[in-house]
């Protein structure tokens, strides 16, 4: 029997892999069998981690907050719950991302928010 020369279509699927994986450390960067598994982890774990970042976030914005709230002389408020609550008793609808960023930021505007929404 004759030999057969394969063609170039496996050799670019291996390549287009090849590229996606070229960053990974070791052998998940050059062995052809490990290079899929890796990038099926590596989407996978990007997918997950898309969510976690979310989570991640308001968390963060809802601990900054609360921190402000915590260092007011005043004591407006006791806790961020509270806050939180007369925000949407009032019908202000403001997001936590903004409310945070108004915080760090623009304190003296977060405490007259915060003053208004007091029942």
């Amino acid at each position: 029997m004759t030999r057969i020369k394969r063609g170039y279509i496996a050799r670019k699927r291996r390549k287009k892999i090849l590229l996606f994986t070229s960053s990974f450390r070791g052998a998940h960067s050059r062995l052809t069998r490990t290079i899929p598994q890796q990038k099926i982890k590596a989407l996978v774990s990007a997918h997950r981690d898309r969510d976690r970042k979310k989570r991640y976030f308001r968390g963060l914005w809802i601990s900054r907050i609360n921190a402000v709230i915590g260092e007011n002389t005043k004591k407006i408020y006791y806790k961020y719950s509270f806050l939180m609550y007369n925000l949407y008793k009032r019908q202000l609808l403001l997001n936590r991302k903004i409310i945070a960023q108004i915080a760090l930021l623009k304190g003296n505007c977060f405490f007259m928010i915060a003053y208004a929404t007091r029942s």
